[in-house]
This record gives C-alpha cells, sequence and structure tokens, in this order.
C-alpha cells in the first residue's frame, strides 16, 4: 500500500511517499481502508520536529484524521462489521491506503456526509469541541472569540460555539467576512486591518486556532475570571503564572462519547463542513504548504482511494 512516512524531521523535503506492507489489527483494533483523509497543523508540526514531543519516534507515517470504510477486524471488537463506513481521528499513520484505528478512535460516518467531507470533520471537531467545552467551560449566552474563524478548526468551532447558544466573535481576514458571517458569528474582526482591543472587550473564552501575535494580543479581551484556550501555541511559565488553570493548550484526545454528540450536529445539520481543497495523496506535500499558509477557508482534504462506492 500507499503511506506518507517521515524518517527524519524538517520540511518537505522529508516527506516520503512509500509503499509499505497493510498493516494487521491487533486486538481492540480496526484496519480501515481510508477514502479521504484530513489534512491538520498538527501534520506539519510533527514533520517539523514535534513528533518526539508527542511522543512519536522516528520513522513517523503522517496523518490523523481519516474516513473510510472497516476492511477487517481484531479480536474482541464489537460494535463495527466489515463494510461499515467510519471517522475518526488515530494517532498516525492516516495519509495511506489502510490505516489502523483503535475501536474508540472511529463512529460510524453520518449518512449525510460524503468521504470528502466526513474527512474534515473528526479532529477539528474534537479539537474545538474539547477546547471550547472541556477546558473552556464555554455555556449559553457567554462571549466568546475565535481567532481564525474561517479555518479548519474555526470554522467548526464557530458552529459548535452557536449551537451551544453562545454569543460567537471570529476573527478573519477581510476577504473571509462573508464566510465567516454565514457561519453564524455575531461580530466579526479583521485581524489585517483592525486590532482586537480596538473592537472587542470582556470575552468569557477564548479560543485560539492562529497563535503568534493574535494569540498575544487576544489576551487583552479577556474578562476577569475568563478562560483562555489556544491550540495552537505552548503557553510561557510567566502567561500560565499569570492565569493558572484558566489558561489551556488543548491537545484532540480520541472519545467515543463526544464523536457522537458530534455526529448528532451534524445528522441535525448545526455542523456543516466546509472543504477549501481536494488533493490526491502524491500532492502531500502541496496540502502541507497549504496549511501551514494558515489562510484557506475550511479544510484541507486528500483524497485516496478513487472508488467510493
Amino acid at each position: 500500500m500507499k503511506a506518507v512516512v517521515i524518517n527524519e524531521y524538517g520540511n518537505n523535503d522529508v516527506i516520503n511517499l512509500i509503499e509499505r506492507d497493510i498493516p494487521q489489527p491487533a486486538a481492540g483494533e480496526i484496519l480501515v481502508k481510508v477514502y479521504t483523509a484530513g489534512v491538520n497543523p498538527v501534520d506539519w508540526r510533527i514533520r517539523s520536529g514535534a513528533g518526539a514531543r508527542f511522543g512519536l519516534t522516528l520513522p513517523i507515517p503522517l496523518g490523523s484524521e481519516i474516513a473510510g470504510v472497516v476492511e477487517k477486524l481484531g479480536d474482541s471488537v464489537s460494535g463495527f462489521k466489515p463494510g461499515d463506513a467510519v471517522y475518526g481521528k488515530i494517532r498516525t499513520g492516516g495519509f495511506a491506503e489502510y490505516a489502523i484505528a483503535q475501536v474508540e478512535d472511529v463512529a460510524l460516518k453520518p449518512q449525510q456526509l460524503d468521504y470528502i467531507q466526513a474527512a474534515a470533520i473528526p479532529l477539528a471537531a474534537l479539537t474545538a469541541w474539547q477546547g471550547m467545552f472541556d477546558s473552556g467551560k464555554l455555556t449559553s449566552g457567554q462571549r466568546i472569540l475565535i481567532t481564525g474563524a474561517s479555518g479548519g478548526v474555526g470554522s467548526l468551532a464557530v458552529q459548535l460555539a452557536k449551537a451551544k447558544g453562545a454569543y460567537v466573535i471570529g476573527t478573519a481576514s477581510g476577504r473571509n467576512k462573508s464566510f465567516v458571517e454565514q457561519l453564524g458569528v455575531d461580530e466579526f474582526v479583521d485581524y489585517t486591518g483592525e486590532k482586537l482591543a480596538d473592537k472587542v472587550s470582556d470575552v468569557d473564552l477564548v479560543f485560539d486556532t492562529v497563535g503568534g501575535e493574535t494569540y498575544l494580543q487576544a489576551f487583552s479581551v479577556l474578562k476577569a475570571g475568563g478562560y483562555f484556550v489556544t491550540a495552537v501555541e505552548f503557553p510561557t511559565e510567566e502567561q500560565r503564572n499569570t492565569y493558572g488553570d484558566h489558561l489551556a493548550r488543548v491537545f484532540c484526545k480520541s472519545d467515543p462519547d463526544d464523536l457522537a454528540a458530534i455526529s448528532a450536529l451534524v445528522d441535525s445539520q448545526q455542523l456543516v463542513p466546509h472543504i477549501a481543497t481536494v488533493l490526491p495523496l502524491s500532492e502531500v506535500k502541496q496540502a502541507l504548504e497549504l496549511s501551514e499558509t494558515r489562510r484557506t477557508r475550511g479544510k484541507i482534504v486528500l483524497q485516496i482511494a478513487a472508488d467510493q462506492n
């Protein structure tokens, strides 16, 4: 089978598309024939050197978000059968024709989503869900600032926050204003021409998907006692000392209950994935380059299997 693997850390020059044996599922595992895979910042962060921080060992197969069909079950697996359409977040190895998933990593794919749409949901939505609701304690009626509201995580975060009943302020570039407003934000801030502190104040939660200067500016709009959650930055010791447990870096984890709740919102059409571009597996380097620009509108998806009948 074809798979994307890195043998060392670096830029896209370390990306290898290789042939390797199809893995076999152990007890509690599922072999998935991958039709599509979502591309996320975590993929190029691992490539660039974060793999060690995440507990991975070289060589590392890339890809953490998949949609496809159950090919084979390991021992002691229940709730799935070969041929089931599934989607989910796996630890690694999703940029491949076949991938191994733990049974708790995947759920049945919502019927109304095709495989391209399904690959845009699990990791991104789990990141937003766990960041806003678990770490950020977001409740109905609260004010939330979502940075990077047009991106793969941000566009889902806006919809999830609105479904919760929050008042949502979203940042993006001016060219994405209409798109972000269509997602349902109550206020829009063009980060390219407006300072956050001039437009926003007293938010209960900042959910940051951008990092950098935007991350630093966003502290100024947080109300006393508010929560600040970032999906991309690593808070400094000084910041942690200042904000304590009200400042968190969210690390997305597999959770079947969270994924089931997300699937229910998809089924009720309260959560709709938006696709920026679809590329073949052979163009994985271009996909990662696009992701690194942080300028995409929605999700980048790799199409791996042509036959999805």
